[in-house]
């Protein structure tokens, strides 16, 4: 065969592989044995939490599920919950005959071991593992907490399954009968937070680095998995397309805004040159979910648009935003976090 040609033909099949490399589907499984999502949920696939609301005790299991299903509060435009829960906790289906959780966790995805946390009190996720996972040309973050053991380490590849730690209830506030597997998929904010995280939290230090929990964003991952179940070749983009818009933000034009270069798929059609600033859409969990350039120039975060609502917008938006009605702005704790999407600015 002509030299030329099988070169051409090479680079065609590498060009297509890479393509088809760049938008795999999310061919995810569970981390546990316990599949009971799929038949209801409830009491059975989520581990309950322990509630004192008005001297009540109580066990909800709806404290297990992702989002905004911790702490109540009474508001004047009625009960409210402010807790966000940024994962979901899988119940132990397998105990030894001490109440040990034996339950193997496995990889929901391929990827690589990018953190292992082997010390309880680094972290509230006490033993924890992330694992990097490459889909649709972006990085994505699982996120598996409350280990008892770990069985693997970071830089290692690992498959779609195969097992990387065992259940455990290390972190704060556990015991051994609320043993559980707290597990994530994130959206990571920048590559800069170390330093962004020095100069605001110089007391409390940070022994996770880039893979510390306020710098990954989570998605709803067991709505992700339903929507899965009907639907398998469904991505992320198209997932978080759905999310209402909550809150936007304007951020200053910068060259450390990294956002836009980890996930290019939110940038608007029409929107992706940079002009003056850019404006961040989230989703009321936190998640960016589109990026639009704007004209309007900032030389700091600020708030540019929030749903209307009655109830104080710390109830409703992890206290990155305060006020009510016209008078909502962001925080003192949102413009920091804010701006770690430029930092350092």
């Amino acid at each position: 065969m002509n030299h030329l040609l099988t070169v051409a033909l090479v680079t065609s099949v590498l060009i297509r592989t890479t393509a088809m490399g760049q938008n795999q589907t999310l061919d995810l499984v569970l981390p546990t044995d316990n599949d009971a999502l799929f038949s209801g949920g409830g009491a059975a696939f989520y581990q309950h939490i322990e509630r004192n609301f008005k001297g009540l005790k109580s066990t909800p299991w709806e404290g297990g599920q992702y989002g905004f299903v911790r702490d109540p509060t009474d508001t004047a435009g009625g009960l409210v919950y402010t807790r966000f829960h940024e994962g979901i906790d899988i119940r132990p289906l397998h105990r030894d005959v001490h109440g040990e959780p034996l339950d193997e966790v496995r990889a929901i995805a391929d990827g690589k071991v990018v953190h292992v946390n082997s010390v309880p009190g680094y972290s509230n996720y006490g033993k924890y593992i992330v694992i990097e996972h490459r889909w649709g040309g972006s990085n994505y973050y699982s996120l598996y907490g409350h280990l008892s053991s770990l069985g693997v380490q970071t830089g290692e590849t690992v498959k779609r399954s195969q097992r990387i730690a065992v259940m455990g209830y290390t972190g704060t506030g556990l015991n051994r009968e609320r043993a559980h597997l707290h597990l994530e998929v994130n959206l990571m904010f920048s590559h800069e937070f170390d330093s962004w995280y020095n100069t605001f939290f110089r007391n409390d230090p940070n022994h996770n680095g880039i893979y510390n929990g306020m710098n990954l964003a989570g998605l709803d991952i067991a709505r992700l998995y339903l929507a899965l179940h009907k639907n398998p070749s469904l991505t992320i983009p198209e997932f978080l397309g759905r999310e209402e818009t909550f809150y936007k933000v304007m951020v200053p034009k910068s060259r450390h805004f990294e956002l836009a270069r980890f996930y290019p798929w939110m940038l608007s059609t029409g929107n992706r040159n940079e002009k003056s600033s850019w404006e961040v859409s989230f989703a009321q969990s936190g998640v960016p979910v589109r990026i639009e350039s704007s004209d309007k120039s900032v030389t700091q975060p600020e708030l540019s648009y929030v749903k209307k609502s009655a109830v104080d917008y710390s109830h409703l938006t992890r206290d990155i935003i305060a006020g009510h009605g016209t008078n909502a702005h962001l925080s003192d704790y949102g413009t920091q976090l804010m701006r770690l999407l430029t930092w350092p600015d």
